[in-house]
């Protein structure tokens, strides 16, 4: 009798691709618990405000630092090696995190230090993760193979999230960090799974700098990419100070309190899972334009903290702007995907996030006197207008508005300066990870 094999998942999910979907969601799920955990338990030391400021600060120094050596080592190395490598070390200083907190003898040097290694790790882990599964996925179904993974990674966020409030309340900060640093344990056991065998090794030959040069020119060769780039250095800038700062600022003198503030957010997590959704139907044709117009909301929520809105009107601004948030995210991806050949993936990527995360610790520390120079409305005010104006800067970029989706390959290298060619082609195939 025929039997007919039943296909339990997508022909665009392979083997891979589920694997670091799977992992990522571990991860998301912990590690958005042990940021509040954290917090807690510098709280708890007998730490104030500012030395929660100085842990947080200790953790995105390195990842700013290291972020672009981080690439050039994940294009250099095989990508999946990087990031088991990256959750080891979070994993063994959570864990150390943990102990020292659960033994009630936790220093703030000591936290700072552990944060400082968690930072590292994920400074190499990012931009190896982003080239892992860009290179995870093929043809026209790319879009809604990204959208699909960051709608699980939204969903892991928004649960890890509540679980690790939860938690810390019920057991302490020391259990929520101890269950993180398992987290990353079990995450990366599935990543070493990855199947490579596939993948010819890359040859060995010239040097991280060379490396760093190479993906700079590929970056600023590409006005689309790098007009983004820049285009999110501004905006994660002073979105960032004003969701850390304004924010709870505001929520305490007009919302009502912390509660109203974090149901806001939680709606702004809640858009971003809807606009996933959308995606994985949606398949723009002009993938930059649809995705820098949905930029556009993202003034919103500074301009409703500026007036200030009710809370009501708050929330339904953030779920608006989490959902055009994540078109563009979305966009962003499957562009990176078809124009960025495969061997310059995780190095694009590190300056992208080099670009995301550079001006935000300076822009939380302008925050303040910002808001006593202008008053805080106005500071909101400027917020708002920094972002439609960086927005809009970009639609000026021809290849901002002119490129298109395509279901073939990526495009190739752009061309290298002639005094370039020797250190390009001592370095060999990239490996295909």
């Amino acid at each position: 009798m025929p039997t007919t094999s039943v296909r339990r998942r997508p022909v665009w999910a392979g083997r891979n691709y589920s694997l670091l979907t799977a992992a990522a969601v571990v991860t998301n799920l912990g590690s958005h618990g042990a940021l509040i955990a954290a917090a807690f338990a510098v709280l708890g030391a007998g730490g104030d405000g500012g030395d929660v400021g100085l842990v947080a600060a200790a953790r995105t120094l390195p990842l700013v630092l290291f972020l672009l050596i981080g690439g050039a080592v994940a294009d250099r190395l095989p990508r999946h090696r990087v990031m088991v490598a990256a959750n080891v070390l979070n994993c063994g200083s959570q864990a150390a995190f943990a102990a020292l907190v659960l033994a009630g003898e936790a220093q703030l040097w000591q936290m700072m230090l552990l944060s400082a290694l968690g930072g590292t790790g994920q400074a190499f882990f990012n931009p190896a993760a982003e080239g892992m599964l860009l290179s995870s996925v093929t043809g026209e179904q790319a879009g809604r193979a990204f959208a699909v993974f960051r709608m699980a990674m939204h969903g892991a966020t928004l649960g890890g999230a509540a679980l690790g409030g939860a938690m810390v309340a019920v057991m302490g900060p020391g259990w929520v960090l101890a269950a993180d640093a398992a987290a990353f344990a079990v995450a990366a056991a599935l990543r070493a799974f990855l199947d490579v065998k596939h993948i010819p090794p890359r040859a060995a030959g010239g040097g991280i700098l060379g490396d760093l040069k190479e993906g700079w020119r590929e970056v600023t060769g590409r006005p689309w990419l790098w007009a983004i780039v820049v285009q999110f250095s501004l905006a994660n800038a002073v979105v960032g100070a004003a969701d850390a700062v304004y924010g709870p600022l505001v929520a305490r003198d007009h919302l009502g309190g912390a509660a109203p503030w974090g149901v806001a957010l939680a709606c702004f997590g809640g858009g971003t899972v809807v606009g996933a959704l959308l995606m994985t139907r949606w398949q723009p044709r002009r993938l930059l334009l649809v995705g820098t117009l949905c930029v556009f909301p993202l003034a919103l929520p500074s301009a409703a903290l500026a007036v200030p809105a009710p809370v009501g009107v708050l929330c339904a601004v953030m779920f608006v702007t989490g959902v055009s948030v994540e078109v563009f995210g979305v966009s962003w991806m499957t562009a990176l995907h078809q124009e960025i050949p495969e061997e310059k993936l995780s190095r694009v990527s590190a300056y992208d996030w080099f670009g995301s995360v550079a001006l935000v610790p300076a822009a939380m520390a302008l925050a303040g006197p910002a808001e006593t120079a202008f008053g805080r409305p106005d500071a909101l005010w400027g917020c708002a207008v920094l972002v439609v104006v960086a927005t809009a800067a970009v639609l000026c970029v021809p290849d901002v508005r002119d490129l298109r989706r395509r279901t073939h390959g990526v495009t190739a290298a752009l061309p290298v300066p002639r005094d370039a060619e020797h250190s390009v082609r001592d370095l060999g195939p990239a490996s295909r990870d």
